[in-house]
């Protein structure tokens, strides 16, 4: 099946962007504008995001072959891969499995170890919403507030629902398999042989996804790694410090 997509740009050299967990592509629309100057940008939907195909398949493995069926569609022979957080994992996933097909890669805020699963209160605030009773944006907000109360995270949240009909509210995400298999977005990417390719590690300053003590195991599987910080930065660096996130991939890239 074919990940829905976006393109931005015509050049040469091809750049393909990994969203991370309840996301979609259309949060990378600003970045992907800006890197078009450089690139041909493709920007994908994840399976089970977005507008992408709903499956009970959720695993690392069969991301990173969407990627790969998606290149061999679009007949793009080689890549920058850059993804975000579980769209990080899948790009790492897929450098380990198709290293000829990447050129270089971009990881961030993810590291490869496994992670415990932090996502319960998001996925229950998403669960105790109920689309019978719900009819506009400003309930479903009240609603989840009671769950999410930051703003921000209930607004990206929000950005996943859309009319299914003229009174039915909905999620594009599919929640159900994303809730019953949430255990596979925390696992470790395990190489069978190191990506020797350039590789960027980006983090955020106040995010605790990629620590210090971390360094040392990527460098094994990533040799011809580097790794940057983005002062004043959480998990969502494209988001919170546009204009240090877009400099940092531009000296990586250019």
């Amino acid at each position: 099946m074919t990940l829905n997509f976006k393109k931005e740009g015509n050049a040469a050299e091809s750049l393909i962007i990994l969203h991370g967990l309840f996301g979609s592509l259309d949060n990378w629309m600003t970045f992907a504008k800006k890197m078009s100057e450089h690139f041909t940008v493709y920007l994908l939907d994840a399976r089970n995001h977005g507008q992408s195909f709903h499956s009970d398949e959720f695993t690392y493995e069969c991301m990173a072959k969407d990627v790969k069926d998606f290149m061999e569609q679009q007949q793009i022979e080689e890549a920058v891969i850059l993804g975000h957080s579980m769209g990080g994992k899948t790009a790492m996933q897929f450098a380990f499995n198709y290293p000829h097909l990447v050129k270089k890669l971009i990881v961030a805020d993810i590291a490869p170890k496994a992670y415990p699963i932090h996502h319960d209160e998001i996925i229950k605030g998403l669960q105790s919403l109920d689309f019978n009773v719900i009819k506009t944006r400003g309930e479903a907000d009240e609603k989840l507030a009671e769950a999410i109360p930051i703003l921000a995270v209930r607004q990206f949240l929000l950005k996943n629902m859309y009319w299914r009909e003229k009174d039915q509210l909905a999620w594009r995400f599919n929640l159900d398999v994303i809730a019953n298999k949430i255990e596979n977005v925390g696992v470790e990417i395990k190489a069978s042989l190191p990506f020797n390719e350039p590789t960027l590690f980006v983090r955020g300053e106040q995010s605790n996804y990629i620590l210090d003590e971390d360094v040392i195991d990527i460098k094994n599987i990533f040799p011809n790694m580097k790794l940057e910080t983005i002062n004043g930065s959480g998990h969502w660096i494209h988001a919170e410090q546009p204009n240090k996130f877009i400099k940092v991939i531009e000296e990586f890239l250019l």
